[in-house]
């Protein structure tokens, strides 16, 4: 008699059982305090890419044929019922971490993050000049105009969702309208005049909240809310034999930042008919419209500013040199004579950048295959490729981040 399959936890469940473990990390009050930081950083950046890759996939077998279906072992419809289910419940949780544990323990240290109602006379002139100065040529502000105006909403970038009515009819209808906040092109965490041993910080997006009434000054501003779109950036290849798979790449990846969403974050104290306007003006479903705190990409929280206060850091250990193969300039002479063990990152990386710098300078080299993820904005390793290519090598590289 044939038995039945063994149950499994499918690996997109598990995956976000592995981010919970991260979270974890950040409410442990064993873990030095910027370090529970670093952790809510680390879990919201891995959260975003697990949108934008695994769960796009998931969404795109909702849409194939019943032919393919009947081939899948679960239901991808129920599969992201329940992701949303368990990341709603995870988010809620980072949401009283970070209000109700590490906000207060920040206060502790004479840390205090500040919102627009709690800024003193000269914390606001400070603002609103700050506004005038840098935000004011990023912000682009745009009203909304059912059916009429649909601004395209950049991947991952933060908004504010405003409320609205005009000032001359305050029994007029809602109006709408949004404002980008800038955290690519500048810190969202800005450091406020401070006193007496304390050191005040506001977010970007709450200097924005303080000023904005300044870009609409026909309207009451009711309130607002921050928003995030995610989109699809999976890499979709039919066939990877026949064709230019460089170019297919290329092609695949200029669609990334315009893809379709995989994720609509908002504030969950956002009322019911702004975000009824905001999911029919960018045509979101509703399986795909994920409640969160007031803040938003935090994975920001890797640039929260640390005061010099290296007491709430983990001893750094910096990584020992391999002795064979740190900065040799042989390292296939010393891979020649043994095996090497690389132990990252207990042992420096420079080895391995190392040994492909005189890859591609060595004359017997002809061909560099490398695959690398997670690349560095400056990567000393696709420097070195690039410097084979010039000395004529053949290079194949896969990068990802």
């Amino acid at each position: 008699m044939q038995q039945p399959p063994l149950p499994y936890i499918h690996r997109d469940i598990s995956w976000l059982s592995f981010n919970y473990r991260v979270l974890q990390e950040a409410k442990d009050p064993a873990v030095p305090l910027l370090e529970r930081l670093k952790f809510l950083a680390i879990y919201s950046s891995n959260l975003d890419e697990y949108f934008r890759i695994r769960v796009a996939n998931i969404r795109n077998l909702k849409r194939v044929g019943k032919k393919t279906k009947a081939e899948l072992d679960f239901s991808p419809r129920e599969l992201l019922k329940e992701i949303h289910r368990i990341v709603n419940l995870q988010q809620e949780e980072f949401s009283h971490i970070f209000e109700k544990q590490i906000v207060p323990e920040l206060r502790k240290h004479n840390i205090f993050l500040l919102r627009r109602l709690d800024l003193d006379e000269a914390q606001k002139q400070f603002v609103e000049s700050y506004f005038h100065n840098h935000l004011l040529p990023f912000v682009m502000p745009v009203l909304l105009v059912k059916q009429r105006i649909r601004p395209f909403l950049a991947n991952a970038h933060l908004y504010l969702a405003l409320h609205l009515r005009q000032r001359k009819k305050p029994l007029s209808e809602s109006e709408y309208a949004l404002v980008k906040i800038p955290s690519d092109q500048l810190p969202r965490f800005v450091v406020l005049p401070s006193g007496n041993g304390r050191h005040n910080l506001i977010l970007l997006d709450d200097i924005i909240r303080h000023s904005v009434s300044w870009l609409f000054p026909g309207y009451d501003i009711q309130d607002t809310y921050s928003i995030k779109l995610t989109r699809d950036a999976e890499l979709y290849i039919d066939d990877e034999f026949s064709g230019d798979l460089v170019q297919k790449i290329k092609s695949s990846l200029a669609k990334r930042q315009v893809g379709p969403a995989s994720r609509f974050v908002f504030d969950r104290e956002m009322p019911g008919h702004l975000l009824e306007y905001l999911k029919d003006t960018f045509d979101v479903g509703k399986n795909d419209m994920l409640p969160e705190g007031r803040y938003h990409n935090n994975f920001d929280f890797f640039k929260f500013p640390d005061f010099g206060m290296y007491h709430l850091k983990n001893k750094p250990l910096p990584p020992l040199p391999h002795p064979a193969l740190h900065d040799t300039l042989d390292p296939f002479g010393a891979i020649r004579k043994k095996d090497q063990l690389l132990h990252v990152p207990y042992q420096s990386y420079q080895a391995v950048v190392n040994f492909f710098e005189h890859a591609a300078k060595d004359a017997k080299v002809t061909h560099i295959k490398v695959i690398q993820y997670r690349v560095a904005r400056r990567s000393k390793i696709l420097e070195s490729m690039m410097e084979a290519v010039k000395l004529g090598k053949q290079v194949s590289a896969f990068c990802r981040n």
